[in-house]
């Protein structure tokens, strides 16, 4: 079955390698957070997913203080030099509302869709309309954007756009379609993020039962539920013998030695593969529209 959700999934590789050359753009560079001012990030669901793992690569790179929240979590009275917004749609009531109420500190939005309550409530626009999505789940934008933003941090993402073109290419690992229960673990701290949006994006797809954990963290509870159900997966090195672990309570491991985007661009194909086999289409998800757009009354 073709789906809009397979095609974006597909699209990717060549989203990203955009997003590296936008990146290098001088008014990119100058509406993005500069090196040492202190930055939150914030988004909605998947947007805030991708706001973690930016907000620690940006900390872990020694380039400044970096927080990551839901926009209707945002700490007013707390003080930064930047804020981040990242919405695909450009409509999300709760991130218009963190621009609308920030008056006293420069905001760039990071979107999809230019020309939308985001875009004029920001100072500053970084637009990725070439990878806005018609699916309800996002998957090619929210990439995107964490690419545009690994690039403006100095990395290097060539092998990133392969490992991706890899993930793309093989088949999904045997097994995994048939199984209950899916864990997702960060191996280092900036996957956490992308080990929460793994998990959301085979709930959203596929209503699967999924969990995700700091990989350190599972063994402190957890890993209770495993069992011959289960498929555990690994953004990023785990701890020794955690694949051991698992293994020995039935579940099945995943972990490999690649960029851990790309390794999302894997789960993308997941989600859709159980949502067919459970008699799903993943462009319809149960319960949810493209963008959360609020009344006045909320």
């Amino acid at each position: 079955m073709s789906t809009h959700t397979t095609a974006e999934i597909a699209s990717q590789p060549s989203c990203w390698r955009r997003a590296i050359e936008l990146a290098a753009e001088p008014e990119v560079v100058a509406a993005l957070p500069a090196a040492g001012e202190r930055v939150a990030v914030v988004g909605c669901g998947t947007s805030w997913f991708m706001a973690q793992a930016y907000a620690r690569r940006r900390e872990d790179k020694g380039l400044g203080e970096t927080d990551a929240f839901a926009a209707s979590e945002f700490p007013y009275g707390r003080k930064y030099d930047r804020v981040v917004a990242l919405s695909r749609s450009g409509t999300t009531t709760e991130v218009a509302e963190v621009l609308r109420r920030l008056s006293d500190v420069p905001t760039t939005a990071v979107v999809g869709a230019p020309g939308t309550p985001v875009t004029e409530l920001a100072d500053q626009v970084v637009a990725l309309p070439f990878a806005d999505e018609r699916s309800v789940v996002q998957t090619r934008f929210a990439t995107t954007a964490l690419v545009l933003l690994r690039a403006h941090l100095g990395e290097r993402l060539e092998r990133a756009v392969l490992d991706a073109e890899q993930a793309l290419a093989e088949p999904v690992p045997a097994g995994l379609v048939g199984r209950g229960q899916f864990t997702f673990l960060g191996g280092s701290p900036w996957t956490t993020g992308l080990a929460a949006e793994a998990a959301l994006k085979m709930r959203e797809a596929s209503l699967a039962w999924t969990e995700s954990y700091p990989a350190t963290e599972y063994r402190h509870g957890p890993i209770a539920i495993t069992d011959e159900r289960s498929a555990v997966w690994a953004f990023g090195p785990a701890p020794d013998g955690l694949g051991a672990e698992v293994a020995a309570a039935g579940g099945q491991w995943v972990a490999r030695d690649r960029d851990p985007l790309a390794e999302l661009v894997a789960v993308h194909r997941l989600a859709v593969e159980v949502a067919l086999s459970r008699g799903l289409d993943p462009d319809t998800p149960r319960n949810l529209t493209r963008s959360v757009i609020l009344d006045g009354s909320h």
